[in-house]
């Protein structure tokens, strides 16, 4: 008996289980996808999954900017 019978061939979520939306850049701060492509995810075509897997990694540096953190909040 093998586990073919579940698999799927599909592309896998890019979810890592870190799903908390960024408020300025409007992406998940885990998986770095925008609602709609999470939202969408299962009703996307394995190609449109593809494209959007391969514009994550450049919006990694969406979230790189700091907020000010205490500073911030201080004003100086």
């Amino acid at each position: 008996m093998t586990d073919n019978v579940w698999k799927r061939n599909e592309i896998d979520s890019p979810c890592i289980k870190i799903c908390t939306v960024h408020p300025e850049a409007r992406i998940c701060i885990g998986c770095h996808r925008t609602i709609d492509e999470i939202a969408g995810w299962g009703r996307m075509t394995p190609e449109r999954r593809r494209e959007v897997m391969a514009e994550l990694p450049g919006r990694s540096a969406l979230l790189r900017q700091r907020r000010g953190g205490r500073a911030g909040r201080l004003g100086g």
